[in-house]
């Protein structure tokens, strides 16, 4: 059940006849009071002699009661309360109680000899009610709503309970403010599938994905269409921005702007500016290049996708080794990666890899505090997909593609743990909800360079293929038997006899393979082996290219001294 709190309307007349419109949507039918703070006023959808004018005069009374300066200009609170879609229908008398304790636990009507607002409930439709109150009570005073949305959504966890309806995972006020209804309805009226507010926060989002400065983020903001506003300092120093749909007007025809902070709370400009300040310390980050430098040249994008592989792995050990502000600077950088490897991916893996972005974005934040820094390598990951650009479907950048999620789903695994055990109940569900996105997206990203490899693996000779059944066999005794009966076994076979062509010793990266996490909850321990020993002993994810190899090694700029391009990288154990 969601309380949905909105505090500062200026007009009940008009939220009144929102309400109890019937022609324009579809969702509104049968509109009526279901309860009030009197128990008796008027209802303009049950009683014909009423009117809306009647409600709204009555409701407004306390306000028209004080003189005109003291009447405040913002007097209407809203809150519309809307119960999960797999809940049971509840009746008028549950709303009514419902409606009675949302109002009694935000001040607004708090009842035991307190004086109250005057309110009152309507639904019009089978999941919801809305909650019109007037922010006077009747003594002529301002009540007590402080920070009411909250108040609402903690008594809304006791009414699930006691209700016994889908109880929603706690929040600890760190999510992104969520549409209103006038914003959902809006987007209805001008055909949206989503609210102007959920389409600036992605692709503001996206903007910021592996971006080096200001310079760059609004550059790309331009470039995406909206338009923007930049707040500066009587110095000329920028102090923030807003943005805009060129085709989201108000009534007045003046487009609906936003304020970064309003889309989200790490995307307003100080909160990026710390990713940015992140990028320059010093940090031991395995001599990572400069800002500026991209990955060029034919092979780019399966280069870009190989390099996210290995940051994420570097990721995975800061969640679980370090301490929170590192993990928590890694958790989110992580949805930078999601976003750059969505915006770049083919179009076949491009539907699940958008919502698993989507998704990710509650999980990228808490009240945990990032020390940026610790999570350069996932930056510059981010900045790689970006400038690389578009991945095709096939080949090396289709197979790099695959053992990019399949590092990635690994990394919102670990995420999802991090959060649950800090009793971050709602970043723990998104990051749970990513991962079925990723699982999805694997499965499609690998079935063309996983079949290629399978039959590889079966025009092996009988002597390479028992050579290698061998390997297995000696090397990892315990899972030999279930990976020979894998589909998969021909793709590990294949992998294994092109470590070896390369000059690997294919018993010591079986080893280094099956030790770095466990395989027994692997729904393909051979899909998981395949991934990690081609990363690890940097095979070509599909079939050798020289191109990428080259685009592999080769950036703008000669790489800093140290520069590690081999690559060390798990895949997913829970496919």
């Amino acid at each position: 059940m969601i309380p949905s709190v909105n505090p500062s309307g200026s007009d009940t007349g008009g939220l009144l006849y929102y309400l109890y419109e019937t022609g324009k949507y579809e969702d509104h039918t049968d509109p009526h009071l279901v309860a009030s703070f009197d128990g008796m006023s008027p209802d303009p959808g049950r009683d014909p002699n009423a009117t809306l004018t009647d409600l709204q005069q009555l409701l407004d009374q306390p306000v028209m009661a004080l003189a005109k300066h003291r009447r405040p200009a913002k007097h209407v609170w809203h809150t519309s309360v809307r119960a999960d879609p797999g809940d049971r229908i509840l009746s008028d008398e549950e709303w009514a109680g419902i409606a009675r304790r949302i109002v009694a636990a935000t001040g607004i009507d708090p009842g035991a000899g307190q004086s109250g607002c005057r309110w009152a409930a309507v639904r019009h439709a089978d999941d919801h009610i809305h909650i019109v109150a007037t922010l006077v009570t009747e003594d002529g005073h301002r009540p007590d709503d402080f920070r009411s949305g909250t108040r609402a959504q903690a008594e809304a966890r006791l009414i699930e309970k006691e209700l016994g309806l889908h109880q929603v995972a706690p929040g600890d006020g760190t999510a992104a403010q969520r549409p209103t209804s006038a914003e959902h309805h809006k987007a209805k009226r001008q055909g949206r599938e989503r609210t102007a507010r959920e389409e600036l926060r992605e692709t503001v989002r996206r903007a910021v994905a592996g971006a080096s400065g200001e310079e760059e983020f609004f550059a790309r903001l331009t470039a995406a269409g909206l338009l923007i506003r930049q707040r500066t300092a009587p110095s000329g120093d920028l102090l923030g921005y807003k943005v805009a749909l060129p085709d989201d007007r108000n009534k007045d025809g003046e487009p609906v702007f936003y304020p970064g902070a309003r889309l989200a709370p790490d995307l307003s400009l100080p909160r990026i500016r710390e990713r940015w300040s992140g990028d320059t310390q010093d940090q031991d980050t395995q001599a990572l290049p400069p800002d500026g430098t991209v990955l060029t040249g034919p092979g780019a994008p399966a280069a870009a996708r190989r390099t996210t592989a290995s940051a994420a792995w570097r990721a995975v050990l800061v969640i679980e080794h370090s301490d929170d502000s590192a993990a928590a600077a890694s958790i989110a950088s992580a949805g930078e990666v999601l976003d750059a490897l969505a915006k770049t991916s083919a179009a076949h893996t491009r539907h699940e890899l958008r919502d698993a972005a989507r998704a990710y974005e509650r999980a990228s934040r808490s009240h945990v505090r990032a020390e940026r820094g610790h999570d350069r390598a996932l930056r510059q990951a981010a900045r790689d997909l970006i400038h690389a650009g578009p991945a095709l479907d096939r080949g090396e950048d289709g197979a790099s593609t695959a053992m990019a999620i399949d590092m990635l789903f690994f990394l919102i695994t670990a995420t999802m743990h991090w959060h649950a055990k800090k009793g971050h109940a709602q970043q723990a569900a998104a990051a749970r909800q990513t991962a079925e996105h990723l699982r999805a997206a694997y499965r499609t990203a690998a079935a063309q360079p996983l079949t290629a490899l399978y039959q590889r693996g079966r025009h092996l000779t009988r002597p390479q293929l028992q050579q290698q059944t061998t390997v297995l066999r000696q090397t990892l005794p315990e899972l030999a038997e279930k990976i020979l009966t894998e589909p998969g076994w021909y793709a590990l076979a294949a992998t294994i006899t092109d470590a070896e062509a390369s000059g690997h010793d294919p018993a010591a990266l079986l080893t280094d393979a099956a030790r770095r996490r466990e395989l027994t909850t692997a729904d393909s321990i051979s899909d998981v082996l395949v991934w990690r020993i081609r990363q690890i002993a940097d095979l070509p994810a599909d079939t050798p290219d020289k191109d990428t190899r080259m685009a592999h090694r080769t950036r703008t700029q000669p790489p800093a001294p140290g520069r590690h391009h081999g690559a060390e990288n798990p895949a997913s154990n829970t496919r």
